[in-house]
């Protein structure tokens, strides 16, 4: 095993380790992400240095999207009761900070590179992303990311993202990209807006990428749209149509589903003098305050049957998607290969008849050059002769199979992104196509009967995780012995060496 082979074994072992002790379910499906990963590893669709389990985030991720002075920053120091984040009505935090739990009693803040160069974090290397949409910026990381550690006891097993508004951003490509990548990682989604801002409409291009950009998502569900500080609407004459306009401006983007929530922060809410009001807007606050806490608690169990259902669909993905892709493309090559062979094939023996003709070797239809007298009596000279011709002849069919392959390969990376293949579909058409492998062969390279088999074992271990976790968290016959406070999804305190207290990703990071 080379060096990145044994780098991605040891990231896997350290990601088993923490498993075994917080959810032996998901343990097991770490073994089937490596059966995926043989597959993938002779097919091409992965290189050594990968693994289809370090593409996804084992641990809760719960992102807080909206415009700037939504109260994104005070939901979330009232959430984890712990004065987190700067709050205020102006932009007072530029860049993406990530928060995850730690044992220490003092909060630290940490550079962005942190995140940027340690693989159990879903923003390893997200300087090469950003460095590809907005050149220049990639080696600016410091300044979209950082990292935050936090002794909250609701952080544990979870990470929590807060993000700058970027309705008014300078740096305005990057930072979508990073929302963009975000939104696809989170468990959970929380979209703030402003009850302060009467006019929602003038914020069309947020609306757009938040909400229209959002709602044909196959995750949908995990969007929850947040009007805050709507208690500075109880001193409006019609307090309910400032909710009413927020509605009619999600409405016009598609949004006529879902949960739309109306809070505002008990500890630093506007004063309403009518007891009546009060009480109306205190009682929707609480209830949708409670809601939403649920639904960040319950993450942790949807994250575990986000990774099953991830397994599913990379297996099924290998086989209905990316094997026929290549296939595909295989067959056009071949096509391509065969077409070239001819027309160069033919255009050699035309332009050697022609030269032969000119140089008077032929007579009537017999050729019959002076030199071959010479070259039929003598072996060596024939083998000489023959094994140039075969050298001319492998030579050009070589050239001609590498430039057959070079004129797909754009196409093939393009396909490859419009159809979301998990894995490099240029590099796995490129291994069928080295000198070694025939142009004839049936199967694409690395499949077969063998990888056939494989993937239906992960399909089925996949069937079988889902049982156990229903087994889990439900119980159907009303059985009084099966008590599911008992069986938690994430230990409660993960064992973590104490050299490791500080900042763990079984304590709110990912793998």
């Amino acid at each position: 095993m080379n060096t990145a082979g044994r780098l991605i074994e040891g990231r896997l072992k350290h990601l088993e380790t923490h498993l075994e002790q917080e959810n032996p379910v998901l343990l097991k499906t770490v073994q089937s992400f490596k059966k995926l990963d043989r597959i993938a590893y002779r097919t091409g669709l992965l290189k050594t240095d990968d693994s289809y389990a370090t593409q996804i985030p084992w641990w809760p991720l719960i992102s807080v999207l909206g415009t700037f002075s939504s109260g994104k920053s005070t939901f979330i120091n009232h959430y984890l009761d712990y004065k987190l984040q700067r709050t205020g009505n102006q932009a007072v935090d530029d860049k993406f900070t990530v928060t995850c739990y730690s044992r220490e009693k003092t909060a630290h803040a940490l550079p962005g590179v942190a995140l940027d160069s340690d693989p159990r974090f879903p923003f390893y290397q997200m300087s090469e992303d950003i460095e590809r949409v907005a050149q220049g910026e990639g080696d600016r990381i410091d300044s979209y990311l950082q990292l935050k550690t936090c002794p909250s006891e609701r952080l544990r097993g979870k990470i929590l993202i807060d993000s700058p508004g970027f309705d008014a951003d300078a740096q305005r490509t990057s930072t979508l990209r990073i929302t963009d990548h975000i939104i696809d990682l989170s468990d959970l989604v929380l979209v703030f807006f402003d009850a302060r801002h009467p006019e929602p409409g003038a914020m069309q291009d947020t609306l757009d990428h938040l909400v229209s950009n959002t709602i044909s998502r196959n995750d949908a569900g995990k969007f929850l749209y947040i009007l805050n500080q709507i208690d500075s609407a109880a001193r409006e004459d019609n307090p309910e149509e400032v909710v009413a306009a927020w509605q009619r401006a999600l409405g016009e983007r598609g949004l006529t589903a879902g949960r739309f929530y109306t809070i505002y922060n008990p500890d630093a809410a506007v004063p309403i003098d009518d007891d009546n009001l009060r009480q109306r807007f205190e009682r929707k606050r609480d209830a949708d305050l409670e809601e939403i806490h649920n639904r960040m608690h319950e993450v942790e169990i949807e994250r575990a049957y986000r990774i099953v259902g991830v397994l599913e669909r990379t297996a099924r993905d290998i086989e209905e998607r990316a094997i026929p892709a290549i296939k595909e493309a295989v067959a056009r090559w071949k096509r391509r290969v065969l077409w070239g062979d001819a027309l160069a094939f033919g255009l050699l023996l035309v332009s050697l008849f022609g030269i032969t003709l000119k140089q008077g070797y032929w007579q009537g239809f017999r050729f019959a050059p002076p030199w071959l007298e010479s070259l039929t009596t003598s072996p060596a000279l024939q083998i000489g002769v023959a094994g140039g011709a075969l050298a001319v002849v492998l030579g050009l069919h070589f050239l001609i199979r590498s430039l057959a392959a070079r004129s797909l390969l754009r196409q093939l990376r393009k396909q490859g992104d419009r159809l979301a293949i998990k894995g490099n579909l240029a590099n796995a058409f490129l291994r069928n196509t080295k000198p070694w492998r025939s142009i004839f062969s049936a199967s694409p390279a690395g499949w077969g009967r063998s990888a056939r088999k494989r993937l239906t074992q992960v399909k089925e271990a996949a069937d079988n995780y889902v049982q156990t976790l229903n087994d889990r968290f439900t119980n159907p016959s009303g059985d009084a012995s099966v008590h599911l406070e008992n069986q938690p999804m994430m230990a409660a305190s993960p064992a973590v060496p104490e050299e490791e207290a500080a900042l763990s990703p079984a304590s709110g990071g990912s793998a």
